[in-house]
């Protein structure tokens, strides 16, 4: 695994005597062990997650990291930018090495809905094409450890898995960190049973907590109710690590018709997906949960 940052490589840690714990910032929830915390507490900027705490990132220090590592960005669309989770994640692993979280201008993507209920008890983000839509969100550069276990985590490696990776041109989803650069691509993850739709076939956004999209969700489907119960929390208490009754409710999600593609399903397949030559699959080990 990639070792932690030098004294000299490691960014600023602020002011003397500062906290920098996640506890401490206010980002220690994990969606995973608490669902309808998703999609988890989002970074006001850009940081360094080095163990249990998120440090400054500078631009000179991410590019040394990246150099170093030979780094890629991963657009993180729903709780991979949430520091707990992406933590949790890698603890699972007993990868402890740096992740840069850089908070960038991103034009031409929007956050949909799954189109499948997650067995970690929530109804997960998925990217959908939009062209002329900006969002802020975080991009993750990754070295060959860590993007193979979000691959696992995503269920890339899986025949089974909710999501495949992609590689997005920047000529069609372009990433703007706002220190003037501009990646050529970056790779996000596709969800492989489509996003939900908002009632007239445009893909639904994402509301960014887990209780509404759920409430929502159960008034609208009778059947969904008799499966999962009325409320979020009965929701979230029958789905978690069932997966029969999750792949029955990504099913009656197909049947009822409430189900359309992301727009960006061309890019399945379309390029190679593996960037690193030869980098470890946690699929050939112990394999993460699947949202």
């Amino acid at each position: 695994m990639s070792p932690p940052p030098s004294e000299d490589r490691a960014p600023a840690t602020g002011p003397p005597g500062e906290d920098r714990t996640l506890r401490a910032l206010g980002l220690d929830g994990v969606p995973r062990e608490e669902p309808l915390l998703y999609p988890g507490a989002w970074p006001r900027e850009s940081g360094l997650l080095v163990g249990d705490r998120l440090l400054p990132l500078d631009r000179p220090a991410r590019e040394e990291l990246e150099e170093a590592d030979g780094r890629v960005p991963v657009l993180a669309i729903g709780s991979n930018a949430s520091p707990a989770q992406l933590r949790h994640k890698m603890a699972e692993f007993g990868i402890d090495s740096p992740v840069p979280m850089v908070r960038s201008r991103v034009t031409g993507l929007d956050v949909g809905v799954s189109a499948h209920v997650s067995r970690m008890g929530y109804v997960s983000a998925s990217p959908v094409g939009a062209p002329g839509v900006v969002r802020e969100l975080f991009v993750l550069w990754l070295d060959a450890e860590q993007l193979a276990v979000i691959d696992a985590s995503e269920g890339v490696p899986m025949a089974g898995g909710n999501f495949d990776r992609v590689r997005l041109p920047a000529t069609e989803v372009r990433v703007e960190p706002g220190d003037g650069s501009v990646p050529a691509g970056v790779y996000a993850y596709v969800n492989r049973h489509g996003v939900l739709h908002d009632g007239t076939g445009v893909p639904r956004r994402h509301p960014g907590e887990q209780r509404p999209l759920i409430t929502e969700l159960l008034r609208e489907s009778a059947r969904l109710r008799k499966l999962f119960g009325r409320t979020p929390e009965e929701f979230c208490a029958r789905a978690r690590a069932d997966r029969r009754l999750c792949d029955r409710g990504t099913r009656l999600f197909a049947e009822e018709g409430r189900v359309t593609a992301s727009g960006l399903e061309r890019y399945v397949g379309g390029e190679p997906e593996e960037p690193f030559a030869g980098g470890r699959t946690p699929s050939s080990g112990p394999t993460a949960p699947m949202p």
